[in-house]
This record gives structure tokens, sequence and C-alpha cells, in this order.
């Protein structure tokens, strides 16, 4: 079975993209993604955009995959940002066996997700793990069937399980949310509507069969080019199709404003300002420059990823620096348009504020961090990069 098509996986975001924009009101109030908006999501299957063709899913290559965040996060960002992760995490099918890929994933409504950052303890037991922990920052925990967390295995003896490096090994644990603990605690200025909570197990089995090491190419099962990539590589991807989303939103919106707006004690319309028409140009300028390197260097990588070439540290360095550069470079551009707005832009009921709050949000996420660029710049000077630099 052949992946679907750039068009046809675009064309599904776009056919949805108004019934996102109508509920992010909604979306905003009850700080999760409402069951008739998750109902027509699933319709369209945009959670399934990067599980194995042989569980349904669509295995989108990284530009379509940010086309598709970008254009349900110009409708609504919680709503895209939920989409990638889902997207990433679902990327675990291809490294379990086709029963227990088709058990998690086989049902219309199946979605994974997880926390950040390695936060659990395995003990190894007689078919499987006896797992204790607590992760945060769970986007669309609230819609999904699975929770996965990250954890180091330990013997029963309790030492730790090294790798042939000495370094602790890890797996994520999968496990339905029905066996979680989940806290309410996702209160925050954006992202609202993700429903990021944290949740935590003690001491709960789980089978070695719902176990992976997500980054351990001898696991992978799917035959499918784009598990060749990490899941780093994929959630830079998705992120930073996000805040491109949000961005275009937010100059949509500028644009329909300066059709009305004269800005008080002006003899003349933003319509009418040649000042204006400057400024919007250079926004314009920079948000198509950034999608468009972002989009090359994505295709450039995807080229080497099918020609079956091992990604290069060059070439991994790129999409580090195109990713981190479109989230940054967004978010710029999102703080200028709003301040274009003027004082329209502090209603509630106008999106602009929304918009704020969320490329803010987005541009605190690891894939935005600024230290990037040190990490790009090194390996550029052709010095080799540190262990803990995060590509």
């Amino acid at each position: 079975m052949e992946s679907l098509s750039d068009v046809d996986a675009v064309a599904r975001a776009q056919s949805v993209a108004q019934v996102v924009a109508d509920a992010a009101a909604e979306i905003e109030r009850v700080r999760e993604l409402p069951s008739q908006l998750l109902d027509k999501l699933h319709d369209a299957r945009l959670f399934r955009l990067l599980l194995p063709a042989d569980v349904g899913g669509d295995e989108l290559d990284p530009v379509t995959l940010s086309k598709v965040t970008e254009t349900i996060a110009a409708a609504d960002a919680s709503t895209a940002w939920c989409l990638g992760q889902g997207a990433g995490c679902a990327m675990a099918a291809a490294f379990l066996e086709p029963d227990a890929a088709q058990e998690i994933f086989g049902p219309r409504e199946a979605v994974l997700a997880w926390g950040a950052g390695i936060q659990g303890k395995a003990i190894v037991v007689d078919g499987g793990y006896r797992v204790s922990g607590r992760w945060a920052f769970a986007s669309g925990s609230r819609h999904a069937t699975w929770l996965g967390g990250h954890s180091y295995v330990f013997e029963a003896d309790g030492s730790p399980r090294l790798g042939a490096d000495g370094r602790k090994i890890d797996r994520s644990m999968l496990f339905t949310r029905s066996k979680a603990i989940i806290e309410d605690n996702w209160h925050v200025v954006g992202l609202r509507g993700t429903g990021s909570d944290s949740y935590s197990v003690e001491d709960l089995f789980v089978p070695e069969a719902h176990t992976i090491n997500r980054e351990d190419p001898v696991e992978r099962r799917a035959q499918g080019q784009v598990f060749k990539l990490t899941t780093t590589q994929v959630f830079a991807s998705a992120f930073a199709g996000v805040m491109l989303g949000i961005a275009r939103g937010m100059l949509t919106d500028l644009t329909v404003l300066a059709m009305t707006k004269t800005q008080r004690g002006a003899s003349s319309s933003l319509l009418d300002s040649q000042m204006f028409h400057a400024q919007l140009g250079d926004l314009e300028a920079r948000f198509r420059a950034t999608r468009a390197y972002l989009h090359t260097a994505q295709a450039e990588m995807w080229q080497d990823v099918l020609s079956g070439a091992t990604l290069s540290m060059a070439m991994r360095a790129n999409i580090r620096l195109a990713t981190t550069h479109a989230i940054n470079q967004g978010a710029d551009v999102v703080a200028e348009a709003y301040r274009l707005a003027g004082q329209n832009a502090i209603f509630q009921g106008a999106p602009f504020e929304r918009r704020l709050r969320d490329a803010n949000a987005v541009s605190q996420q690891v894939q935005g961090r600024k230290t990037h660029y040190a990490t790009v710049g090194r390996i550029f000077l052709g010095l080799e990069p540190d262990a803990t630099m995060f590509l």
C-alpha cells in the first residue's frame, strides 16, 4: 500500500480548517479539543499522518507534514500542535510487532501521547517491566487512547541496564490512558487547548511487546522511508509548520483589518498608508523566505533518505537550522504583526492576542531553542558536535 499523496493530505487538512477555526473559542475555554472536532479530525484521518501504511497510515514526508500542521495552525494552533505531537508519537508503530501495532493504532480514534524526557523507571520482570514514573507536557493526552512513558531500564537486582557504550538504556513504555493517574495542571498562557497534562503510573506491568526503543534502527519493523528519520527531526518539522501557520493566520487577519481600520489621529486608513504597505510587505517577505527555506531543507533531507544515504552531519545541521529559524522568525513576524494591529489586537474577541500567546508558547518549546544556532554554527565551522547537542 502506497502513501497518500501530498495533495491529498493537505486537501484533507483544508477540508476541516474552517471547522477548526469555528471551534477555536471553545478549544480555549475547555483547554482541550472538543469531541465534535475530534470526530471531524478522525474522519479526515489527520491523526494517522505518520502511521505505517499497514496500520492504515500515510507515512508522510516532512514537507507534507509541515504543510498539514501549517494549514491547521492558521485556524487554531492548539489543534495543529496536537496533530504534530500525535504524528511524532505514532512513529512508535513502526517499532512494534504487527499484532501490538494493530492493537494500539488500529482503532479509528487511536491516538498515542507521551510526555517529555526520560522520567520513568522500568524494572525487568518476566514478560516485561514494572514501571513507575511521572511525565509532564503530554500534548493531546486528554483525547489519547494510549500514553507512553520514556523510562530507564533496571535489572531485577536494581542495577541499571547499560549499553555497549556504557550509557543507561531507556525504552518507551506504552499503556492505555485508563491505567495512568492524570493531573489536570495545564493552566497556561498559550496553546491552552493542547491539554498537555502530567500523568503518572506506579508499579504498572507493561508487557515487552508494548515497549520500544524509538531511536534504535534494529527494532524498526516498518519499511517506510520516513521511519529512517528520528522523532526529533519529525517533531521539529511538525512544530515549525505550526509556527508558520500561526504567522500566516496573523498576517491574513492583519490584511483583513487593514481594509477598514483608521488609526486614531491618523489622516488616512491603513489601506492608504504607505508606511503600513512597506511594513506588511516586509513581513510577507520574511514569512515567505522562511517557509521556502524550511521546505527546501526538508526536501533535500527527504531526497537523501529516498536515495538510501545516511544523513550527513551537515544535512542534520541544515534541518536543525531550518526548523529552528522557522520557529524563531515566525514568532518575530507574529509579534510585529500584532503591534501593527494596534488596539484591536488586545481584545479577546479578536484572534490577534490568541495567536500571539500561542506563538510565544511554541517558541518556548525545545525545538525553538536559540542555542540550536550555536550547535549549527559549530558544525559549519568543522568542529566536532558535543554529545549533548540536539540534532
